[in-house]
């Protein structure tokens, strides 16, 4: 246990799995009081139950981050108890297709909950972070905001909200003592990536799951814990100079591969 995030208060997203708990475990190792946000009830409270057996603290509340009215309750509920120092909007869903085949439903799917969840979550907790004059909000954007990837149209779409609405609130809120920054991973090794797999090549997992790995020039995959290190810096007093930055974490695919 370390002292970095002591006192602090950290709202994560989609803590229940994947690279959400990898981070709520980390940011609870560095003192941080976690508050797990998560429409899984069930993962929510597996990770909760993690971060005690660690001897952190954390609280648990299910929220469907695409419900507007939902989360503006969640969040007074939250902080009507303490201050959230810190969010990390981490929750999201993908689809795969291009644009001939991705629906209207599909597109609305997407959207609702890549970016209005976030949009929910920032409009929610900006209020009280510019009442207290600090703030350190970071999202989770992707490689796919930067450069084309076949049949991800509507995905794609909605990480490039999430990277714009980055610099947007750093410029609106740099005079408010309040950071916001996002990063973009590649390819990460997460359950979804496996599940994904499973269900769309079940003849050839190890085959495609190889494929996948080598898309990345370091020749891998990325890892939880990876993505977990580089939030963990960002929401640090350590990256106090950083705001409105976008951070590639992908192995090199957006800058070595062409």
């Amino acid at each position: 246990m370390s002292s970095k995030f002591e006192g602090k208060f950290a709202l994560i997203t989609g803590a229940g799995s994947g690279i959400g708990q990898s981070t709520a475990l980390k940011l609870a190792e560095q003192g941080a009081h976690i508050i797990i946000v998560d429409l899984d009830i069930e993962a929510a409270n597996a990770t909760l139950q993690t971060i005690e057996e660690l001897g952190a603290e954390a609280s648990v509340y299910q929220c469907n981050i695409a419900d507007n009215a939902q989360v503006s309750e969640v969040v007074a509920s939250i902080l009507d108890k303490h201050p959230i120092d810190i969010l990390i909007n981490n929750a999201g869903i993908a689809h795969v297709g291009n644009l001939e085949n991705t629906t209207e439903d599909d597109l609305d799917r997407i959207y609702n909950v890549n970016v209005k969840g976030a949009y929910n979550m920032m409009h929610s907790v900006i209020g009280s972070m510019k009442k207290q004059q600090s703030g350190v909000i970071l999202n989770l954007a992707s490689i796919a905001a930067s450069v084309g990837i076949e049949d991800r149209f509507a995905y794609s779409m909605s990480k490039g909200a999430v990277l714009t609405m980055t610099y947007s609130v750093a410029r609106d809120y740099i005079n408010d003592g309040i950071r916001c920054n996002c990063i973009s991973p590649g390819r990460v090794h997460t359950p979804f990536v496996d599940n994904f797999i499973e269900k769309n090549y079940p003849d050839n997992q190890e085959e495609v799951f190889t494929k996948l790995s080598k898309s990345q020039p370091i020749g891998r995959m990325g890892k939880v814990d990876e993505m977990a290190a580089l939030i963990s810096y960002l929401c640090s007093d350590d990256a106090a100079f950083i705001t409105g930055s976008n951070f590639p974490i992908d192995g090199g695919f957006v800058t070595l591969n062409n």
